[in-house]
């Protein structure tokens, strides 16, 4: 293997400066930890209130679509379900119609969690939008849903 040559430093400058990845990947990380302490009181993450948030409808999802909508893969939601499941917040149970399909639900003590949770959720969210200025929060949605 030949060697290559070396990088220089002003590249790796030039990269932490303007690579659009690691910024998301910082702002997404420190968004996460502003959230994960505002819901610390409840003791569930922020992306255990995504996962539970994404089962609040009329009709339970399969894993497959909340998998989708929370753009990860089964195994690893399967692994986010695990501590949830264990707490009785949730529950996976087999389509009564389709027995390869796996659904999800809420339970009754998993819902009045998610109903604690929103309040603190809607002022962890007003604080980020306040320091994102006026018309900020809907600008950078716009731009983060144009890149998925």
């Amino acid at each position: 293997m030949s060697k290559s040559p070396p990088i220089p430093f002003s590249t790796t400058l030039f990269v932490k400066d303007t690579c659009l990845c690691l910024h998301v990947q910082r702002a997404a990380r420190a968004l996460a930890r502003q959230f994960d302490e505002a819901l610390r009181p409840l003791d569930i993450t922020n992306g255990q209130f995504s996962l539970m948030m994404s089962l609040n409808r009329p009709e339970p999802p399969s894993m497959s679509a909340v998998a989708s909508l929370l753009a990860m893969d089964r195994t690893t939601l399967t692994a986010a379900l695990k501590p949830l499941e264990r707490r009785g917040l949730v529950e996976v149970f087999v389509d009564s119609t389709d027995r390869r399909l796996r659904r999800l639900r809420l339970t009754a003590d998993g819902g009045r969690l998610l109903a604690e949770a929103v309040p603190i959720w809607k002022d962890a969210h007003e604080a980020v939008d306040r320091r994102l200025g006026e018309g900020g929060a809907d600008r950078l949605r716009a731009d983060l849903l144009a890149l998925t």
